[in-house]
Parts: C-alpha cells; structure tokens; sequence
C-alpha cells in the first residue's frame, strides 16, 4: 500500500492527482502547517530527513520530492495506464520525451524560484516588527516585487501562452508527467500573477486540468493546492 505523507496546500497535489488518474490505492497522512510559520510540522522529520513533504512509504520505499515521486509512480506503476495516459512518459529520443523533461525541471528549477520569492516578499511587511520600520519594509519589498520579480514571473506566464498556444499538453499532444508536474506551478503563477487575462492559453489548461474528475478526486481527499483557494 502506498502512504501519501501531505502537507496542507503544497505540492504534494501532484501526487495525488496521478494516484487518483491511475486508480492507485492509497492511504492519506495528512500534516497540518504551523499556523504562525505556515512550516511544516518537525512529525514529518519521522518520515524523511527533510522533514518537507510530499513523501511517499511503499513497504520499505521512502520517496521525497514530488517530481521524483511523479516518476517513480510512473517507473512503477505506469503500465496500468491506458488510453489519453498511455504516455506519461513519452518514448525517449521523441520531442515529446524532451518537451517532457524540460518541463519537468522548469517547473521547480526555474518557474517556483520566482513564486516562491514573491510571496516571501509578500509577506515580510506583514511580520511583526517595530512600526517605523513596517513602511520601509513594504517598499523595500514592493521595489523588489515589480523590479525585480514579477518581471520574470510574467516572463514565465508568456513563456508558457506561446507554448500551450500551439500544444494541447506541455509535452504536446498527450498529457504526460510534465503537466502533473507544472500543475502546482501553474496554479500558483496564476493565483500570483497581476493580468492573467493576458494568458488565455495558460488559463484554458487550467480550467481543464481543474475539471479533470481526478483532478477533483485529489482536491476532495487533499484539500485546496493554495492556500485561501
């Protein structure tokens, strides 16, 4: 049996929407985010060193990180997959297979760095501090918000428009591990971004993601993928 260790709002959704688009039994450890720190509980140092999520148990199997979890579903337990999921891993030396890791590393490798930047500047003026201090703090970081990173996050949102404009799933025409991997990236982007109307491809794959039943299988057992979502 497959144990899903998650963390409320992360990128342990990844994981659980290609258990449920698999039909893979599993069982849901659910960790809950310290309400100050919004960190995750030190319970999860138990499961991993790291003590982040998500990880995955199967029997003596320990897998962290969720692009490497991704693929270790697959290696493992791919060959159930059939139909539009028979390529989950596209044939290696395709475009496909190369559309597939690049997206597979641009996702934490060069879109999340940008996010997750944004919100910690986001939310340093809201920390407590000392009341002269809290105005400069809010430009400070508002300078290095539109100076610096949302130009590059919406870099990435136009990046990601001129791909999708002329592919249906990031690898192309089938939907692989690249589209479980970029969808909490995406997701993200989007909840961050200051004109997604100016992303209707991005939006589109989205939405359809969104309205995948398995999709809204992963939600109902996982919880929101952001928080406030």
């Amino acid at each position: 049996m497959i144990t899903v260790h998650h963390l409320e709002t992360s990128r342990s959704q990844r994981v659980l929407w290609l258990l449920e688009e698999l039909g893979l039994p599993y069982e849901l450890k659910v960790y809950r985010r310290d309400p100050r720190t919004r960190l995750a509980p030190p319970e999860l140092k138990q499961v991993h060193p790291l003590g982040k999520s998500p990880v995955i148990t199967e029997g003596t199997e320990v897998v962290a990180e969720s692009g490497a979890i991704l693929e270790y579903l697959a290696e493992q337990h791919g060959a159930r997959a059939a139909g539009e999921l028979a390529q989950l891993v596209p044939p290696p030396g395709t475009p496909a297979h190369r559309q597939c890791r690049f997206w597979m590393h641009y996702a934490e490798g060069s879109l999340m760095n940008w996010l997750v930047m944004k919100l910690v500047f986001m939310t340093i003026p809201r920390q407590p501090m000392p009341f002269f201090v809290r105005p400069i703090a809010r430009k400070l970081c508002g300078r290095v918000i539109d100076q610096l990173i949302e130009p590059n996050v919406k870099g990435a949102l136009a990046f990601m428009e001129q791909h999708l404009a002329s592919h249906a799933w990031f690898a192309g025409d089938a939907i692989s591990l690249a589209d479980f991997q970029m969808s909490f990236a995406v997701e993200a982007a989007l909840s961050r971004g200051s004109d997604t109307a100016a992303y209707p491809h991005v939006r589109a794959w989205r939405d359809r993601i969104n309205a995948r039943p398995a999709y809204q299988r992963a939600l109902q057992r996982g919880g929101p993928v952001l928080a406030g979502l």
